[in-house]
């Protein structure tokens, strides 16, 4: 049973993709660019408390992952888009809007836990 880890070691698949989403800002901005192309000043406006230097530092950390890309689109160096890459789309499209129903669904009981 390798893909249920019952054994919670650190090459555990669960592990891995609990991961993509350990940082506060990750899983926000890939559920931003699920409507696809985006520029840094919109994700900015789209991100509600997001700094200039969290987003920085997502879009990086992502971009490592394979995850986001950054396409320049024009000479200037901050003329840029990010999107998800295909594995990025399957991630955000896929476990990560199944999470954000089961939140949503959940909201009530999960408000009162944070109580």
């Amino acid at each position: 049973m390798d893909g249920d880890c019952v054994t919670f070691v650190s090459d555990c698949h669960v592990r891995a993709a609990v991961e993509l989403i350990h940082h506060t800002w990750d899983p926000v901005v890939l559920t931003a660019l699920r409507t696809g192309p985006t520029r840094r000043s919109l994700l900015l406006e789209r991100i509600a408390g997001v700094s200039d230097k969290a987003l920085t530092e997502s879009l990086r950390r992502l971009a490592a992952r394979d995850l986001v890309v950054r396409t320049a689109t024009d000479a200037r160096r901050d003329a840029a888009v990010y999107e998800l890459t295909t594995l990025g789309a399957s991630f955000a499209h896929g476990p990560l809007m199944h999470l954000a129903e089961w939140a949503a669904e959940n909201q009530a009981v999960l408000g009162q836990a944070e109580e």
